[in-house]
């Protein structure tokens, strides 16, 4: 995939629809250059075409969000790995983001990483360390379990310190997401008291979705890039989360 590839999927992500005659304008190519990128990237399942136009994908496909901010997301996954030490457990849940912080962290032989993401156990299917996938019902938009089994699996399971990912903040609301499935994985999770990390680009912050994280459970550091406002920052300082900001490459 070509930087004029990523830049098609970054506004059509962004916007949810955009007419090829104004993605021709901005990534300076003719109208006809660009119907045959969208004829490749819809080929690939990062976008769908439509006469005149192109459209996002079901958000929770993790490709499509993974080609969104990507030198971002990589930015973060690579600091968040710098953070695992020698020899631990480390759970991983689901979404783009956080597959990157799988693959970083594919050739240490000394973890045990343990998720409920299909699509990141794929990532790691010859990889160095020790793999644990938990057992659910599996949302196949997302390829992750979830539900009571997972649930159970996670009680079970112990480890030195997790990354989730979210899908909006606000200081009114607290982390929500899209999925009230997925949110009770990420609330399962952090009642186990391990050290969490919210690991997610600026863009989520001052956006609201539907399901609250339990307010019984707290993340207790936040990685995300440094385009986040300093009042954000200052809020989520003040609730008790610390905050690292990451440059991105």
């Amino acid at each position: 995939m070509n930087p004029r590839h990523h830049h098609i999927i970054q506004l059509v992500n962004s916007r949810g629809s955009v007419p090829v005659s104004e993605l021709a304008q901005l990534t300076g190519v003719s109208e006809v250059t660009v119907r045959q990128d969208l004829t490749l990237l819809e080929r690939d399942r990062l976008l769908r075409r439509v006469h005149g136009s192109a459209l996002a994908l079901d958000s929770d496909n993790v490709d499509t969000r993974m080609n969104t901010r990507y030198p971002v997301k990589q930015a973060l996954a690579r600091h968040a790995a710098s953070l695992v030490q020698h020899g631990e457990a480390v759970f991983i849940e689901g979404g783009s983001t956080n597959a990157l912080l799988a693959r970083a962290l594919a050739d240490r032989a000394d973890l045990t990483l343990i998720t409920v993401s299909h699509y990141i156990a794929q990532l790691l299917r010859e990889a160095a360390c020790e793999v644990i996938v938990l057992g659910g019902m599996l949302q196949k938009s997302s390829e992750s379990v979830v539900g009571p089994l997972t649930r159970y699996s996670i009680q079970q399971v112990h480890f030195h310190r997790a990354f989730v990912g979210v899908d909006g903040w606000q200081p009114e609301t607290g982390f929500t997401g899209r999925n009230m499935l997925r949110c009770d994985v990420v609330d399962a999770v952090l009642a186990k008291g391990a050290e969490s990390y919210a690991l997610t680009d600026a863009s989520k912050f001052g956006q609201v979705h539907p399901y609250p994280l339990s307010s019984g459970y707290q993340v207790s550091h936040v990685i995300t890039d440094e385009t986040l406002e300093a009042s954000t920052a200052a809020q989520l300082r003040e609730r008790g989360i610390a905050v690292s900001l990451v440059a991105a490459d």
